[in-house]
């Protein structure tokens, strides 16, 4: 009796220290939260017997693979998983030779005994190689009457049309809103974390669709601080508050070009903050003043030129005297205007 009891307590501390997104990650088709009519249509395909090779494409964190183990777990009972399913993933290596080795043989080999057809998944199919891709072209038709193949990708253009012709494609778009409140509540229930209202639009805004992300910025956030608010989500996330951005604008609009300068450059290195997020929020803003439409054209046309300019990794103190500069010419074509 002593020894059943300490084999569940392994257990339940293995699910309790799991980062909640595999601890709360959808187990059956039924669980899963978005997509309903690729969901339906995927059931259907498994209630008849008729699964094609399928291809998910979509952004990070919206359900791909929870989607297809869900259906896998469906499809085969736990013992048999590990000979009827076989999935790598981009960490493992999948150049030509993995295509021509294990997965040919895993392909390759016939189900005795068990009738049905095995399940190949390829996650993150979008770094795999060209001439791995090509390769996998000619596997997948000749195999086709015992194993199924499926392709999760973020970027369909990554993946050659061959492979794209001979799979029917879903895509995942970004979860909306009321999609992902509720699931996050459920978790939060459960982990009794201590949240705001403020502190739950936050986490939407920032996850922007993306499940994984909401649920790790959540998780960290409680961790670090206890208490779930806008302000303590911003700050775990490293990114500006409202507050900061309204202040650093009426610095650029309305202070001298040294004074805003130093004021930003405090604000940064006092919060930590990264010049293209403070770039990305003062973007949202400029859209939604109402600027003249030459004035807004080229502030838009500056800041395009410095989001660019950051990508390539240029120095971030230059990039902002050309940013403050953008603001100030700005003000000075308002004025004369008026």
């Amino acid at each position: 009796m002593e020894t059943s009891a300490l084999k569940q307590q392994p257990a339940a501390a293995k699910i309790r220290n799991l980062p909640w997104v595999e601890k709360y990650r959808p187990q059956t088709l039924n669980d899963l939260i978005s997509h309903q009519d690729i969901l339906s249509t995927i059931q259907k395909f498994i209630s008849e017997d008729r699964l094609p090779h399928l291809l998910l494409y979509g952004p990070p964190g919206t359900g791909k693979t929870s989607t297809i183990l869900a259906c896998a777990k469906q499809l085969y009972k736990d013992k048999e998983f590990g000979s009827m399913v076989l999935e790598l993933n981009a960490s493992d290596d999948r150049g030509i030779d993995i295509v021509r080795g294990p997965i040919l043989s895993f392909a390759s080999t016939r189900t005795i005994f068990k009738k049905g057809f095995k399940l190949v998944i390829l996650d993150e199919a979008d770094a795999m190689t060209q001439d791995a891709q090509n390769a996998l072209r000619r596997v997948i038709e000749k195999f086709t009457e015992n194993t199924r193949f499926c392709l999760i990708c973020n970027y369909l253009s990554k993946i050659i049309p061959a492979l794209q012709s001979r799979c029917t494609r879903f895509r995942f778009g970004p979860l909306t809103p009321e999609l992902m409140v509720p699931r996050l509540e459920h978790v939060v229930e459960e982990e009794k974390v201590d949240i705001s209202e403020d502190g739950m639009k936050a986490l939407v805004t920032l996850s922007s669709g993306d499940m994984r992300r909401a649920l790790n910025i959540l998780q960290s956030t409680n961790m670090a601080f206890g208490k779930v608010t806008e302000e303590t989500v911003y700050t775990c996330t490293g990114h500006p508050l409202k507050s900061d951005i309204a202040n650093i604008l009426d610095w650029m609009l309305n202070q001298d070009f040294t004074t805003a300068y130093r004021n930003i450059m405090e604000l940064k290195t006092l919060k930590g903050l990264a010049l293209h997020d403070i770039l990305t929020e003062i973007h949202l803003f400029v859209h939604r003043v109402d600027f003249p439409s030459s004035v807004r054209i080229h502030l838009l046309t500056k800041m395009a030129d410095i989001e660019y300019r950051l990508s390539v990794g240029t120095n971030e103190k230059i990039q902002l005297s050309s940013l403050i500069a953008a603001f100030q010419v700005t003000r000075d074509l308002i004025v004369t205007d008026a």
